[in-house]
């Protein structure tokens, strides 16, 4: 069933629309996040007003006064997620009410305003639809939506905004790695941190994906593809990628990743492939693993796979770990059966060729 909007839009649809040809050129190699479709939606809150004025235009520029509080205080949050095309034509999005709770958790946690969550879906699904044939239709691309959100009051003052702008752009994508589902290199951060307790390591927020930069650039100087962090307390304990969390396998066929304790963002794909593991019939224990762990038992076989999940990469098998003193290969480099079945499933799901968990899809057209 096509999902209803209960959300009243503005609509202005855009006047000079991307060209056919122009359009399916850039479907063809979208990379991603390199070209942007041809509206945006924005709501407005005051204080005063609570959220108003939706509209759906022609994308835009912003203009922001230059005291504007997010481009001194960082009030901005945001989220992604996928519309996918169907077998037969139509399209749906995945588990967009999983993306609600955490934009309003990570509101919540930078003091912003919060958004009704099915005025969130609503944003993402119109969008989704007036710009549907920027939807890819071959291999496994998508269209990823980015949902952000930035505080507007003009104030050079350091305490919350009391206005807000929400917004919704969108980009046709590829894969996310030049290599596709190749094995991923990853550098073992021991100069930088992602978070630490009490911080915004749980929220999405853009001052977290700012300061794993550096690291990030470290570990291409290593010649590495991502960046892992250990925890800021104790350095030993795993926490995730820069964007990414991680799964380990070993060879009893169990799973574990580490725990969510507020500095890990709850990935919507991780919490998927842990359903998904379960129904399976599989082990997966959200447990905390150290790095000595992570060598000891690539050292002695009881470790056969790793893999890096999320929206934007879905599953990427990691098949090599570096960092001072070590470089280590994961099994043979390659994608091992295990991450293969669950990229597989999730896939499958995603685009339709599966049913998935009652609630996950929402179909758009």
């Amino acid at each position: 069933m096509n999902r209803v909007s209960q959300t009243s839009f503005a609509v202005t649809p855009a006047q000079a629309l991307v060209g056919i040809n122009d359009r399916a050129a850039m479907l063809s190699q979208p990379g991603f996040g390199k070209y942007l479709t041809d509206h945006m939606v924005t709501i407005r809150y005051s204080a005063a007003k609570g959220w108003h004025d939706a509209a759906l235009t022609a994308r835009h520029d912003l203009s922001l006064n230059p005291a504007t509080m997010v481009l001194h205080y960082a009030g901005e949050i945001f989220e992604g997620l996928k519309a996918y095309r169907y077998p037969d034509g139509g399209a749906a999005l995945f588990r967009p009410d999983a993306n609600a709770r955490r934009f309003n958790a990570s509101a919540k946690r930078l003091a912003m305003a919060e958004l009704p969550e099915d005025m969130f879906v609503d944003a993402v699904a119109e969008l989704a639809i007036i710009d549907r044939e920027w939807i890819p239709s071959e291999g496994e691309g998508s269209l990823y939506m980015r949902p952000f959100m930035i505080g507007t009051e003009v104030a050079i003052g350091n305490h919350p905004s009391d206005s807000f702008l929400f917004s919704v752009i969108a980009s046709p994508v590829g894969s996310y790695f030049k290599g596709g589902v190749a094995g991923v290199s990853v550098w073992v951060s021991d100069n930088y941190t992602r978070a630490a307790p009490g911080g915004t390591g749980a929220a999405k927020c853009g001052g977290n994906y700012a300061a794993a930069l550096a690291a990030q650039a470290d570990a291409a100087r290593q010649g590495c593809e991502q960046v892992v962090f250990l925890d800021a307390v104790e350095r030993r304990w795993i926490e995730e990628l820069a964007g990414m969390n991680v799964f380990f396998v070993f060879e009893d066929g169990s799973l574990q990743t580490p725990p969510l304790t507020g500095t890990i963002l709850p990935g919507i794909t991780r919490d998927s492939l842990i359903r998904l593991t379960r129904d399976k019939g599989m082990t997966v224990r959200e447990e905390p693993y150290a790095i000595d762990q992570w060598r000891d038992d690539l050292a002695s076989g009881r470790l056969v796979e790793v893999f890096a999940c999320g929206t934007a990469a879905v599953v990427a098998p990691i098949s090599q770990i570096k960092g001072n003193g070590f470089d280590l290969t994961i099994g043979d480099g390659g994608l091992g059966p295990v991450t293969a079945d669950l990229r597989k499933t999730l896939t499958d799901i995603q685009f339709g060729r599966a049913e998935g968990p009652e609630g996950w899809v929402h179909r758009l057209f």
